[in-house]
């Protein structure tokens, strides 16, 4: 029985790089389908089933910040990768708060995206989980790892598969220290800066998801990692 291809979804303004990208990811087996534009990608994102998109940050009529931004309204799940030539850190902190899964700068090599390609789709493919270790009371609110929702007074937060996978750690280690590396290693397979600095705005989010409740506290043990009290 034939395999099924890996589907990428890739948006790249400038001809040529797209075009080379395109014929050499197909060339390694994938189904690639280019986009010249972020408002093209997004519709076409909106009618196909992707396994994976790979986003230029500079692009005309919708950059890449806002594609991704849109595309995880619509699904939480899929991996996204950015490339780009902005390399400074505000950029990489707004990269992983439209929800990136990796970023690449600008210049980069083909063979370098295709293992980072692979590297996130092993990252991202779903789990089995331990039912006992699947649902979490968290002060008043109630965190369904499986479903990716957190529940507080019947009001659902959607989280996406790297946040609920970092709130399952902190709630596992409750009231002890999560360590740092750790927690990059099991969700991030490495403990990049890219993927640390990935974290730290994934732990902002949580921070602000849980609000409601005041007892709860995700605070930073400095040199060591981070520990959830509630």
């Amino acid at each position: 029985m034939e395999t099924k291809k890996t589907t990428i979804l890739l948006a790249e303004d400038e001809e040529s790089m797209g075009t080379l990208l395109c014929d050499y990811l197909n060339a390694r087996g994938y189904q690639t389908d280019l986009y010249p534009d972020g408002e093209k990608a997004f519709k076409g994102f909106c009618s196909k089933k992707y396994d994976i998109c790979i986003l230029d940050v500079m692009m005309p009529k919708k950059d890449g910040f806002a594609v991704a931004h849109d595309i995880r309204q619509v699904d939480a799940n899929v991996p996204i990768i950015f490339l780009t030539a902005k390399t400074m850190k505000e950029d990489i902190i707004q990269g992983f708060s439209s929800g990136a899964d990796d970023y690449m700068a600008k210049p980069f090599s083909i063979e370098e995206l295709q293992l980072r390609i692979e590297a996130v789709l092993r990252r991202t493919k779903s789990v089995q989980v331990d039912p006992d270790q699947a649902v979490f009371d968290i002060g008043k609110y109630k965190f369904y790892y499986t479903k990716q929702v957190l529940v507080f007074n019947n009001k659902e937060t959607r989280l996406t598969a790297k946040e609920a996978d970092l709130l399952r750690l902190l709630c596992l280690n409750r009231n002890n220290v999560l360590d740092r590396n750790s927690a990059l290693f099991a969700i991030w397979n490495d403990d990049s800066y890219f993927n640390a600095r990935s974290m730290d705005v994934y732990i902002t989010k949580l921070r602000k998801y849980m609000t409601e409740d005041p007892e709860i506290q995700i605070i930073n043990i400095r040199g060591k990692g981070f520990k959830l009290i509630a």
